[in-house]
């Protein structure tokens, strides 16, 4: 399908997706980039700021599994716009805390917000992506990755001027608002597919074909468990294991977490059309074997220049997985697709958490860079089960 056979409605829910994914970075990133000046105005210590942390994510992984059902009963472009109006007034919430107390709280309804977002943004976006019948989920991915670059600077240059946190994060709170606003009206109402009401005939096969989704589900559930492991371990300890592992200066050693950030954002973008050219199975199964020998090299590598390729290997090879298993996740012809979603992206969050700990608890009895041999496993076994992924046949 080219661009110009493309109904304006559905273009035009397709940059309302665009802008809900880089609301959702943006309003992140606001957080992150003020975690500092949050934990002096409230006075919390960094292992009660690292247990607040958890609270969030578990009112994520809540939010995750109460919107699916919700999203598909009223639709997923309803849950949107409540979803991203909790997001953007809870962002607020830190800013204002003024001790541990509140800023547990303000946290739990920000990770609650976030998690029912990501269920329902996702569902949308598979919903567009069925109407463009070629596949656009990377890039949707991407503006994410965009969205928080973008909060990142911003927020960097406030601090930088002075500003009030309160100040910052209410302007970011009101400009999320007026952007929910304006975008929600523009996205798709949910349509069932002709493939998604069963006839009378139909019937007596729904119990085995709804066992057979469920074991779908699973099993998308955890090559997103696995891949988001890989991927959080790279988040919090590539700059780490690069300072042990060759000796180099901090500033050195913060080159090998851009290099990944940038070759997955990068490969975010290039997704959808390498996708469109060889399918979703060959995306995910050489994008995990690449990653495999990224992180290969990261292991085996004394040398700063093959160290960097590593990084940039693994984050260019993880970029494109995860958009290819969220749209199987919402093509399985099921008539709650949103609860399906809300299982894989559950489990898939609970890897991204998962990850870092489990190499924090390793480095107790190995090196860290022995550690990473556990997302090396993980990315093999994506790579192995990869047709996991394949289109549902009708």
């Amino acid at each position: 399908m080219t661009i110009s056979t493309v109904a304006p409605k559905v273009r035009v829910a397709r940059a309302a997706v665009f802008v809900v994914f880089a609301l959702n970075g943006f309003l992140l990133s606001m957080w992150v980039v003020h975690i500092p000046a949050i934990t002096d105005r409230t006075g919390v210590s960094k292992s009660t700021l690292g247990m607040f942390i958890l609270l969030m994510a578990g009112a994520g992984i809540i939010g995750m599994r109460i919107a699916g059902p919700l999203a598909d009963r009223l639709g997923s472009r309803t849950l949107v716009g409540a979803a991203a109006g909790i997001v953007s007034l809870a962002v607020l919430g830190p800013g204002l805390a003024t001790g541990a107390i509140t800023l547990a709280v303000a946290l739990a309804c920000f990770g609650f917000g976030n998690g029912a977002l990501d269920v329902s943004m996702n569902t949308q976006a598979v919903h567009v992506e069925r109407a463009y019948r070629r596949p656009i989920m990377g890039a949707f991915h991407a503006l994410f990755s965009g969205g928080g670059l973008l909060g990142s600077l911003i927020g960097a240059a406030t601090l930088r001027a002075g500003w009030d946190v309160r100040l910052t994060l209410t302007l970011a709170s009101i400009v999320g608002l007026v952007v929910t606003f304006v975008v929600v009206p523009r996205l798709l109402r949910d349509a069932r597919s002709d493939s998604e009401v069963p006839d009378e005939s139909a019937v007596s096969a729904v119990t085995p074909a709804r066992s057979k989704r469920n074991r779908k589900v699973l099993a998308l559930a955890a090559i997103a468990f696995a891949m988001l492991l890989a991927e959080g371990v790279a988040n919090d300890w590539s700059t780490l294991q690069m300072r042990e592992h060759l000796g180099v200066a901090e500033a050195t050693a913060a080159l090998a977490f851009s290099a990944f950030s940038v070759t997955m954002t990068a490969g975010r973008f290039a997704a959808d059309r390498l996708s469109g050219a060889v399918g979703r199975v060959a995306v995910v199964r050489y994008g995990n074997a690449m990653a495999a020998l990224g992180i290969g090299l990261i292991i085996v590598s004394g040398w700063l220049p093959l160290s960097l390729l590593g990084w940039a290997l693994a984050g260019l090879g993880l970029s494109g997985g995860i958009p290819q298993i969220f749209t199987a996740a919402g093509n399985l012809g099921s008539d709650r697709p949103a609860t399906d979603m809300s299982r894989v992206v559950g489990l898939g969050y609970l890897g991204l958490l998962a990850g870092p700990a489990v190499i924090g608890w390793l480095t107790a009895v190995i090196p860290l860079t022995a550690a990473m041999s556990v997302p090396l496993v993980a990315v093999l076994l994506c790579s192995r089960y990869a047709s996991v992924v394949a289109p549902q046949q009708r």
